[in-house]
């Protein structure tokens, strides 16, 4: 799996740390890391909520088109 950067720069926009988007979403810090870097798949529900704390859409952020 490829290291998520869309998330990270999304996150970097509105200057919240991987700490700050974990409280959001209800996850630990540790799966947002992992997550960014590519470790760990989020369910379709902790992406929607990820998107919805970004105010992004699953496509901005999980999905890899050409």
């Amino acid at each position: 799996m490829a290291k998520n950067l869309k998330l990270k720069a999304a996150r970097a926009r509105l200057d919240l740390s991987q700490q700050n988007l974990a409280d959001m979403v209800d996850v630990t810090r540790q799966t947002i890391s992992a997550i960014e870097r590519g470790d760990y798949n989020p369910t379709i529900n902790l992406c929607i909520r990820i998107c919805k704390a970004l105010n992004v859409t699953l496509n901005d952020l999980f999905w890899e088109g050409k």
